[in-house]
Order: C-alpha cells, then structure tokens, then sequence
C-alpha cells in the first residue's frame, strides 16, 4: 500500500483554509518586501508546530531576546517552547566574509550545507529559515540551483516540512537567483505590503501559489497585522465560479436612475459592462523568459560553469520565418507559447526578433527531438496537413559549447547571425 502524503496545518490561516495546509516534507518559499510581516508569519508557523507538540528548528540572524520580544507581539510564549525543547533556535550570522574568500560560491555551499548538518543534529519535523538571503547571493546561478535542490532533497528525505524566507528581489541578479529556487519549492506565499501615512506597515496583499500539488491552485487576498494576532487574512472559501455579475430584474432596472450616459445597447438591459469586475491583483510571478541582458548574463555564468567544471550546455535557436507572420500562418507569440509550455522550467527562453533562444542543461539528440515533438503538439492548430505546411516555415540550429567560447556575446553572435541554416 502506497503511503499517503498528509497535510500539516500551518498557523497561516489562508493557507490551511484554500489548500488544507503544507505538505508533511515539502519545501515551501515565503517571499515579501521589509517589514511585510516574513518574520511575523515564520513565528506563527513555528507556534502552530510546538502547539501540536512537533519539533520546530528556527534559524534566525535575529538576537534571541528580540525574537522572543517578537513572539511576544503575536501572544507566543517563545521561551516557554524553548525550554520543552519545541522550538530549538538557531542563531545563523549573515556571511560578512564572504567577499574576502576566494571563491564565494564554494563559502556559501559551506553554509547550505551546514543546514543539513544542524537537521541532522536535532532531528526536527518542521524548519523555518529566516531569512535565506544573505546565503543564495551566488555568482553563478546554476551552482546555487544545484546546492539548493542537494539540500532541500536531503531535508525533504527526512520528512521535515520547511519555510524558508527569502527578501523580494531589488536586481535582475537576484531574481534570477530567487526564480532558481522557487522552481525547486513545493509552493510560494508572497507578501506584498502596503503602508499607512505614517510609514508603518499595516498589512497588504498575499498571494499563494502552487508548484506542485494542491491542485486547488493560487489565491490572492488582503491580509493585516494585527497585535497579538499577528498576520490576519481576510479570506473565506469560495466556490470555484462565482459570477461577478448581480441577478437583475428587468423591471427594476428601469426604475433605477440611469447615469448621464450610457450605450445603446447598455440602457434598460439586465446585462452589466465588463468594468464590474475587480481589476486582477499584482502578483509575484515566475517565468523562464529572460530579456537578452539577463539571458546574456545566465550565458555567460552557463560558460564559467563549463570552463571551471567541464559541465556541458547546448543552445537551441529556432527561427520562425517571416513569411509566416505576414501571411498570418503563425506568430512568433503562437511559436513562443508553444515552446513555452514544451520546455521545462529550468531552461532558459529568450526572445530575439524572430527567434527564440533556449538554453538547455541537457540536449542530447533524444531530448531534442522530444522538444521538437512537444512543440508541435502545442501549435496552436493540431491539423497534421497545417502543421506539415507550418514546418516549413520554422528553422534550428543548436550550438554546443566548447573551448572556443570565450563569453556570452561570442555565442549570440554566431547563433543570431542571419543564416539559412535549418
């Protein structure tokens, strides 16, 4: 018999309302602005862990009397949780000297590891780290990718559930480094603050978003700081359609008083204009679409990466051509939705005129033609006649690296460069 995996409550009511709780051994990101409320969040699950008797390891660069003052805020009794031995922290300093060490990099997969290492130690069910920042400031993405998935799959053996806190992204560095590991989390919970006349902050807008399981899918709500209840979500569960529009009475309608102007078609008519739906709320987003200076810089850490470790890429370019478009056979949008949905989220997409880069870790002859294969099941005409017509429209070229790659620009210029070449 198959064993069950079981959902935990959490502390953090939006969460244990849409989705139930996180998952028992699943690794769960949690991403906001300063003073969002992270920290505030990161206690209350922390309490929730300890109230249910569950052994909770609190990493923290936070002194530990200004953590308990903290607690305290949201009515927790830190101390008492700590002497039951509960909640077991961790003191982390931020990683000052880092810059002085040779290679950063390698200084920093000393500290995710020592994550492992303290785990081990203590043995708990439940982990927070707060924050993780100062510890993913690598300068080659890839590597932090590789680090941060060993030590999450590590933890994630040991069935312990974690949070960890990661500050909003202020460059495009970090969030590409913040996008390499949430594509490795189970879910996302990102706090967007807002802040009274004052400059306090008094809550804002929370977003939940899936990457695996909890199929029933992403929600957004307002949430508010209150003390000694710390983060409140204004939330209820709602049925999976709503419709935005009121039942009106035709009758009744006529009777209302009509405003200075309205179309035609809009007097006297139960039917309401589409400005009565709420306007979509700002959301933190995850793509694998890069702009060509970030593609470039992801480029030329790929090739640093390949000359210091002999890892292997290969770049795939496919070229739509521009017949297509003006005969209206297919758009490079259609073409980059399709590639899209046909990559996995640790390529790297690019869009450049007509043609969309793909960096690949791996691309053998084999994962290439699954590509290719994949892409055409998700053009946007299924016809096989259309898609033997479309074919002919689209062009490749892949480029292996190799020691003649010197930096990013080299490669671009030779696979953007305007060639025939199918």
């Amino acid at each position: 018999m198959k064993k069950k995996l079981n959902l935990v409550p959490t502390g953090i009511s939006l969460v244990d309302k849409a989705w139930g709780g996180f998952y028992r051994g699943g690794t769960y990101l949690l991403i906001g602005q300063r003073k969002s409320g992270k920290t505030l969040l990161g206690l209350q699950y922390a309490m929730e862990s300890a109230k249910n008797k569950e052994v909770c390891l609190f990493f923290t660069s936070m002194r530990p009397k200004d953590l308990m003052i903290h607690a305290a805020s949201i009515d927790f009794d830190l101390q008492s949780y700590m002497n039951q031995n509960l909640v077991i922290v961790v003191r982390v300093a931020p990683p000052t000297e880092i810059y002085e060490s040779g290679n950063p990099d390698n200084f920093l997969i000393e500290y995710l590891n020592d994550i492992v290492t303290v785990v081990d130690q203590y043995q708990p069910n439940r982990l927070i780290f707060d924050e993780l920042t100062h510890f993913i400031g690598f300068e080659n993405p890839q590597s932090l990718e590789h680090t941060f998935l060993q030590t999450i799959e590590t933890i994630e053996e040991k069935n312990v559930t974690s949070l960890f806190v990661v500050a909003e992204p202020a460059t495009p560095l970090a969030q590409i480094l913040v996008d390499g590991i949430v594509q490795h989390s189970t879910a996302v919970i990102y706090l967007q603050k807002q802040t009274d006349e004052g400059g306090k902050a008094t809550g804002g807008r929370a977003t939940i978003t899936p990457n695996i399981g909890h199929t029933e899918g992403q929600f957004v709500t307002d949430y508010y700081i209150e003390p000694y209840k710390g983060i409140y979500f204004d939330f209820e569960q709602t049925p999976k359609f709503q419709n935005p529009f009121p039942v009106v009475n035709t009758v009744e309608l006529q009777k209302q008083e009509q405003p200075a102007f309205m179309p035609p078609s809009a007097q006297s008519s139960k039917y309401k204009p589409l400005t009565n739906i709420d306007v979509i709320p700002e959301k933190f987003s995850f793509s694998n679409i890069y702009d060509l200076n970030d593609f470039t810089l992801i480029l030329n850490n790929q090739i640093a990466l390949y000359k210091s470790t002999g890892q292997p890429f290969t770049l795939f370019s496919i070229k739509l051509d521009e017949i297509a478009e003006r005969q209206k056979i297919l758009t490079i949008n259609q073409l980059q939705n399709a590639i899209r949905l046909s990559t996995d989220k640790k390529d790297k997409l690019c869009i450049v005129s007509n043609k969309i880069l793909i960096l690949m870790s791996k691309a053998d002859d084999k994962t290439l033609n699954q590509l290719v294969s994949k892409i055409r099941s998700n053009l946007p005409n299924s016809d096989p006649k259309f898609q033997e017509v479309l074919m002919n429209y689209i062009f490749a070229c892949t480029y292996q690296v190799n020691e003649k790659a010197e930096n990013a620009e080299y490669i671009l210029h030779e696979i953007l460069e305007d060639e025939p070449s199918r």
